[in-house]
């Protein structure tokens, strides 16, 4: 028993590791209110955490306000960075200055505070009525890197133009290495390294 004690605690503290960590200024007890219900009158001063996209920062002699397509948050409260999950827009407004070029379109935020009325202006042609929240805390995330899923310079012997777009070979999801016309199976990416230059006569 003794020598299996040690690699369970490393498993689990390999599994705590692994699990998504809310950032400590984001963390607290809050109250499940969306936008809609909060733009529907619901639950004033309701204690929320809510996040999504900038879509502009006005500073104002006393307060800041970030008006916020908003989005659903992942594990770590981040927004979930897919604006076809919006669930609408909100304002959050805290004391002080924030300066704009930092805060800029586009960039996630995270903000918690409490909710109070609304705030009602023009998109395009119409009012709408962003529900207002009083926020204790703005957090602004890093910017999203973009990862490349392939190495430079791969190969990949069975990639091909099939009749059903451009795929491994005949068809839709082509042929297989052992002709297996349904083949699903990952597609082997090979990396080579250029062949060296000809020597010239």
């Amino acid at each position: 028993m003794s020598m299996y004690k040690p690699l369970a605690v490393a498993a689990a503290t390999l599994a705590l590791g692994a699990c998504a960590t809310v950032p400590q200024p984001l963390q607290g007890q809050f109250n499940d209110v969306t936008t809609v219900n909060a733009q529907q009158g619901g639950a004033p001063g309701a204690k929320v955490r809510w996040g999504g996209e900038i879509i502009k920062t006005e500073p104002g002699p006393q307060q800041t306000c970030f008006f916020v397509l908003s989005q659903p948050l992942d594990d770590e409260a981040r927004p979930a960075g897919s604006k076809n999950e919006s669930q609408g827009r909100f304002v959050a407004c805290r004391d002080g200055f924030y300066d704009p070029e930092v805060f800029t379109r586009g960039r996630e935020i995270t903000v918690t505070g409490t909710l109070h009325g609304a705030v009602s202006q023009k998109v395009g042609d119409f009012d709408y009525a962003y529900p207002r929240i009083e926020a204790d805390v703005v957090y602004l995330w890093p910017k999203r890197v973009p990862v490349n899923r392939y190495p430079p310079g791969f190969y990949d012997p069975f990639w091909g133009p099939g009749w059903g777009g451009w795929g491994p070979g005949f068809g839709p999801y082509g042929y297989g290495p052992w002709g297996d016309p349904y083949w699903y199976r990952p597609r082997t990416v090979i990396v080579r390294p250029a062949p060296p230059p000809r020597p010239h006569k």
